[in-house]
């Protein structure tokens, strides 16, 4: 994997330091987030960050576990760090620090007090909702370290505050159990029992939201690190609270070594994709309903759209086949209408896109090519077939086949937006995209080819299918090219929508990255040319992918930042998203155009924002800072697919 380590300079610099994340999943959605200063910036920072009943309904446990070391002269030097809401940073530990690093995906801290040095690791036990945290003595002593606890509970997206009840804290052997929700274990357990309030996460305060909460002193632990080698360990769990986990120092030992499986199963052709292999292995979860994907940490949980992208990235190009079968399968459960669940992350299931459910059949698709499954298709053919009949026939939100053309349109309904292009301020979808989306007919176009394909495999008569799938591509190859140069990003778009002239139906020709997909897909419906994929590139093109809209558009917003509408109105209004380097690689590839440099920036991007990682977004202007989830999950699948040609 690639070398990710920081000296002082970034350690003890808090606008280096604090804005470069690390994450460590447990494998059910919950994990362990911080930054490499040890400041936590995020509400949703913690060492305990514990999954519900859905990936994204997480439960804030252990905020942190600050240290502090008693020196022989009776010294006592704390090397945590907070922020607190008066702006002042007390303690400031991270200037001891000499260096931090990410080894096999485990963050390491490293603090120097003039000979003592003392090392941090922290690991999750696997499948487990159960964190270990190591201090270790490197050389010097004999030293005293203590380990006060600041703990929590409260819903990941929000706060918790001292004007309400205290948290419940019992104690038990060797620590403390805390609202009766996770459990406290260690050496020289010592309870405490007081608020620190204003506790200042700066990341949400740039976000416009609520950026202070208070924090619970339920405790410190303590122990003599006498001479090298030695180590004071502390771990937190949630579940079973009787069932202990092993000793902390084998919760670490056994995250390395499975972490460097991950890596060596996935048989990673340079040190880059190793690190995008373990990237990808944070996604894959194990949900209620079996294998799952969280779309993004820290905030995301599984949205199906996000899944379907993601899934030849995450699952086949790591090895996971039969992991992707099961959740394949799973997914096809959720099948009403001939559309696709989108998620549950809101609280109850929905169905309001109209593009997951075609990457649904395009990840049926490729699974079957890539692995031979026929089995899995032939599984599954009579719930496809279903997709394509609804869709023919018509489906939510007037989503259905146009007679005349058999291309897919969405009519949609007031206040939604249902391509991937879906946000919404104050209710109103900022790109509502009504009519004929390009993309969703290429996908369309694309799932009618792999549906007949899985027929004729299943030995059945796909002649009605390829009809409509030659019909929908020829007539895809008339409407959507545009005079400006490149395709239309809309086609038939109706006046309320895109009022120009009082016109009842409009083409909307803005330069949006959308079209790569009529060119990338493996039944792409076009053929793409060097000179328009260089007019494209021109317009959205960035060291971290294509932007959203081009920079000459009225509507372009170059800066991803603010509150949330500010946020939500420049999400696909020229922000940058680095998974859609994914199709363009794809498409300048068939279009004999070389791709060799296309990732160089994007690589250099692993050590900047979310280590080891690739962020959700970025802005459409230089120097293209990182913004949204430090850490996505098509961004990382579609960077490790590309980089591995068809």
């Amino acid at each position: 994997m690639i070398d990710i380590r920081f000296g002082p300079q970034v350690c003890g610099d808090l606008t280096s330091g604090a804005t470069r994340e690390w994450v460590v999943p447990d494998g059910l959605g919950g994990y362990a987030m911080g930054t490499v200063a040890g400041l936590r910036t995020r509400r949703y920072h913690g060492l305990l960050v514990v999954a519900g009943e859905t990936p994204a309904s997480r439960k804030l446990g252990l905020a942190s576990l600050d240290p502090a070391v008693v020196l022989p002269s009776g010294a006592r030097v704390r090397l945590g760090a907070h922020e607190w809401s008066s702006g002042d940073v007390d303690p400031r530990g991270f200037e001891l620090l000499e260096r931090f690093d990410l080894t096999d995906g485990l963050p390491r801290w490293r603090w120097r007090i003039g000979d003592v040095v003392i090392e941090r690791e922290i690991a999750m036990a696997y499948g487990r909702s159960c964190v270990a945290v190591v201090h270790r003595l490197v050389t010097g002593g004999p030293v005293h370290l203590e380990l006060s606890a600041a703990c929590t509970w409260r819903d990941a997206h929000g706060e918790r505050r001292a004007d309400g009840p205290s948290p419940r804290v019992e104690p038990v052997a060797d620590g403390a159990v805390v609202e009766s929700a996770y459990r406290l274990a260690g050496p020289g357990w010592s309870p405490e029992g007081q608020w620190w309030t204003g506790a200042h996460h700066r990341e949400e305060a740039a976000r416009g939201l609520n950026p202070d909460e208070d924090l619970w002193h339920a405790g410190r632990f303590s122990g003599a690190l006498e001479r090298p080698g030695d180590t004071v360990s502390v771990l937190a769990w949630s579940g079973d609270l009787s069932d202990e986990p092993p000793a902390a120092t084998e919760v670490v030992a056994a995250a390395r070594a499975r972490n460097r499986a991950v890596v060596t199963a996935a048989k990673p052709a340079d040190a880059v994709e190793a690190t995008l292999t373990l990237a990808a292995d944070a996604f894959v979860v194990a949900g209620p309903a079996g294998p799952d994907v969280v779309a993004g940490y820290p905030w995301f949980g599984a949205w199906s759209r996000d899944t379907m992208i993601s899934y030849e990235g995450l699952f086949l190009c790591t090895g996971r086949a039969d992991l992707g079968r099961e959740l394949l399968r799973s997914y096809a459960a959720t099948l009403s209408e001939g559309m696709l669940a989108n998620t549950a992350d809101t609280g109850r299931v929905e169905y309001n896109t109209v593009d997951g459910t075609l990457w649904f059949l395009h990840a049926v698709s490729r699974h079957v090519t890539v692995t031979g499954d026929t089995d899995l298709g032939d599984e599954l053919l009579p719930a496809l077939h279903g997709v394509a009949e609804a869709h023919l026939t018509g489906t939510r939100f007037g989503i259905a086949v146009d007679a005349t053309d058999g291309l897919l349109t969405q009519g949609g309904t007031p206040g939604t937006a249902l391509t991937w292009m879906d946000a919404r301020v104050y209710g109103v979808p900022v790109t509502p995209r009504t009519g004929k989306p390009v993309e969703v007919n290429a996908l369309w176009i694309n799932g009618l080819a792999g549906l007949a394909e899985l027929t004729e495999l299943a030995g059945q008569d796909a002649g009605e299918l390829h009809r409509l799938h030659d019909r929908a591509a020829k007539a895809f190859g008339t409407r959507f090219p545009s005079p400006a140069g490149w395709l239309h990003d809309v086609v038939d778009a109706p006046a309320p929508a895109y009022p120009l002239g009082g016109a009842a139906l409009h083409d909307d020709d803005l330069l949006r990255p959308n079209q790569l997909l009529a060119w990338s897909l493996p039944y792409a419906p076009l053929e793409p040319d060097g000179p328009t994929l260089r007019r494209v590139a021109a317009g959205l093109l960035t060291p971290l992918g294509p932007r959203s809209l081009s920079p000459d558009s009225p509507e372009f917003t170059g800066r991803h930042r603010g509150g949330p509408a500010e946020r939500d109105g420049a999400y696909h209004q020229g922000t940058v998203w680095p998974w859609l380097l994914g199709p363009y690689a794809d498409a300048c590839r068939r279009a004999g155009v070389a791709v060799d440099d296309l990732f160089v920036g994007v690589q250099a991007h692993l050590t900047e924002y979310g280590l080891g990682s690739v962020s959700e977004t970025a802005d459409g202007l230089p120097p293209h800072a990182a913004t949204g989830c430090p850490f996505q999950a098509w961004s990382v699948a579609e960077l490790l697919r590309a980089r591995r040609p068809r």
